[in-house]
């Protein structure tokens, strides 16, 4: 009778602590993968978040930790394809800044769910502009109370993301000036 709650134990120590994740793609989520994160691609990421000083260097690994599990994602699904922009020729996996944003968020649910986001909470996704809708996703300072946007979309895929203050980022804030 002992033996089964031990052999129960025994195979909860062998469990898998991957994460699944539904990424989208295709432009504004017209299509949809499952993706699994094993531990040791979360370890990597985890390896970005040792020995943060400050809010800074916290928003520069975000923006490394985004490149990398997008990258981790492109194993399993079309997004590999995705080019910087909207530069992807109507690809299979092609992303606008909707599915980037939706994305991001996906993976920095992730980083804080894990406890390594220590000195920023995520928030909703934020949008700019009317006629042409530019989407990123978002993340708080705790300590100062700014905001800032975090935005994948400028860039080929697996790179890292682009991180403004998201006041810059409604005023037009781009990579490159």
């Amino acid at each position: 009778m002992l033996r089964i709650p031990v052999l129960l134990l025994l195979l909860s120590s062998f469990s898998t602590h991957a994460e699944d994740v539904k990424i989208c793609y295709n432009y504004d989520c017209a299509a949809s993968s499952m993706v699994t994160f094993s531990e040791s691609q979360l370890a990597n990421a985890a390896g970005l978040f040792r020995g943060i000083l400050n809010g800074a260097e916290e928003r520069e690994a975000i923006a490394k930790a985004v490149g990398l599990l997008a990258r981790y994602a492109g194993e399993q699904s079309p997004i590999w394809r995705d080019q910087a922009k909207d530069d992807d020729g109507g690809v299979d996996g092609r992303m606008n800044s909707a599915d980037h944003s939706e994305n991001t968020t996906a993976y920095l649910k992730i980083l804080e769910g894990r406890g390594w986001l220590k000195l920023h909470r995520v928030q909703s996704r934020v949008v700019r502009g009317a006629t042409k809708p530019h989407w990123a996703a978002r993340i708080l300072e705790i300590r100062t109370g700014q905001q800032y946007a975090v935005d994948s979309w400028w860039f080929d895929h697996g790179k890292p993301a682009a991180i403004f203050r998201l006041e810059d980022w409604f005023k037009g804030a781009r990579p490159d000036g």
